[in-house]
């Protein structure tokens, strides 16, 4: 039995049997024991009472994302007599419409948070305009499948983060990895419905009609090229883009263990942060454990955060690139879609709209 402490937390470990390197585990990292975030979040409440002041919406998010749904919907407009596949219509489409998809997805998720208003209804609302430039309903939904994600983090049914057992078992290669990270956007669109279902409410009627108008207004007043640009700049953001690394970086085990003994051991670091410029343009969604810790800070105030607990955040590994987690992702063989900490679920698998079990 080996005993390992940290910041006074004190696990015990049974060491695996088997001394050699297994290689790659075709299994997930299964363990009961719960996620890191709560626990950590204890203990930089007690050291460092004052991160409690941080939490609360922030101001200058809605004019910031209102800036970037206008860009979008401008540029969109402005492309509408340019051929789909040509040079010009591609390349802004990946350099500047799939940054500015992404900051509109990361938005939402700050929204899922209520990190722009006090009012939930109005981050709700507010969410459906982000939703704009993406060119499909997203954000009613993104709101109840992200807190659970966040209640029930590795839970095999709650956590729809979670590749699935298919997607893990076929995907498991290279070729496979390479084309999770390419079409990543449509597993995250749409894994989450086949996985757990939530209630609908009039904000899902709500963001399904205005989208629906939105997409209308544009092919009329510009072409369907317009609505096309949007369409495109969603599918580059959720595929082999720099920032569309977050997806992989965040919850992917790229550096696993060599044994690990299901159930037994300290499960491996499930979430990781990046402190990089691309921060800049996605909500600094890469102070990933520091977001965990403390959901309801906004993206303004999580290096702050880090700051006052650098004793707590120096310490835990972090990736230094998005583009080389896509790439050590998709080349690595001992990275696999099994690379992700598990945990049983809960008997009850109805969930609400509200990201609660019923």
């Amino acid at each position: 039995m080996i005993t390992h402490r940290s910041n006074n937390v004190q696990y015990e470990v049974t060491p695996p049997s088997v001394e050699e390197d297994l290689g790659p585990q075709f299994e997930f990292y299964w363990t009961r024991q719960k996620d890191p975030h709560s626990i950590r979040r204890k203990l930089i409440l007690a050291k460092h009472p004052e991160v409690a002041k941080l939490c609360g919406p922030e101001w200058r998010t809605k004019y910031i994302a209102s800036a970037v749904v206008l860009l979008q919907l401008f540029i969109a407009y402005g492309l509408r007599n340019t051929t789909v596949l040509s040079f010009k219509f591609l390349a802004l489409a990946y350099v500047v419409g799939a940054t500015a998809n992404q900051n509109c997805f990361l938005c939402i998720h700050e929204l899922s948070h209520n990190l722009a208003f006090r009012k939930p209804l109005y981050n709700k609302l507010f969410a459906i305009w982000v939703n704009l430039p993406i060119g499909v309903p997203y954000s009613a939904s993104f709101q109840p499948y992200h807190q659970l994600h966040h209640k029930f983090l590795g839970d095999e049914v709650l956590d729809t983060d979670l590749p699935t057992p298919l997607e893990a078992t076929v995907l498991s290669t290279l070729l496979g990895k390479a084309f999770f990270a390419t079409f990543q956007i449509f597993f995250y669109a749409l894994r989450p419905m086949m996985v757990t279902s939530i209630d609908m409410t009039f904000i899902h009627l709500l963001n399904v009609l205005v989208c629906l108008v939105s997409d209308l207004v544009l092919i009329k007043l510009g072409s369907a090229n317009s609505l096309w640009y949007l369409i495109l700049s969603s599918f580059f953001a959720g595929s082999l883009h720099p920032t569309a690394g977050h997806f992989i970086a965040e919850h992917y085990l790229l550096d696993p263990p060599k044994h690990y003994t299901q159930f037994q051991d300290v499960p491996p670091l499930e979430t990781y942060s990046y402190y990089g410029t691309l921060n800049f343009f996605t909500w600094n969604v890469g102070y990933h454990n520091e977001h965990h810790d403390f959901p309801f800070i906004a993206w303004s105030k999580l290096p702050l955060l880090r700051t006052i607990a650098d004793d707590f955040y120096q310490p835990l590994p972090k990736h230094t690139s998005w583009v080389r987690v896509i790439v050590d992702f998709i080349f690595d063989e001992n990275v696999l879609m099994y690379n992700r900490v598990k945990r049983e679920t809960a008997k009850d698998k109805s969930i609400n709209s509200k990201g609660t079990k019923n």
